[in-house]
């Protein structure tokens, strides 16, 4: 298992980004988070088999109906504890 974290800009907050992101996610079997910042920008930690996450990051680039997914940043990631299920905040 492997973990990445996304940075995704654009118009990603108030258009179920973070919702669709999560059944996304748990749809391939992903563990982790989707979080907004106060920058506008949500922040997704995920964590499952590396098909899974790179069918995630191409997701993640189109994102829901309404997102305009202007950029997603990604970098390997080590939580402190492997997260439980997938939440959004």
């Amino acid at each position: 298992m492997q973990c990445r974290l996304f940075t995704i800009s654009g118009t990603v907050q108030g258009v179920f980004f973070r919702a669709s992101t999560r059944a996304q996610a748990e749809s391939l079997g992903i563990q982790g988070h989707a979080i907004n910042l106060a920058n506008g920008q949500v922040e997704v930690l995920a964590c499952g088999d590396v098909k899974a996450l790179e069918q995630l990051a191409a997701w993640l680039n189109q994102g829901p109906e309404r997102a305009v997914v202007e950029q997603v940043q990604q970098a390997p990631a080590r939580p402190e504890q492997p997260p439980v299920g997938f939440t959004t905040g």
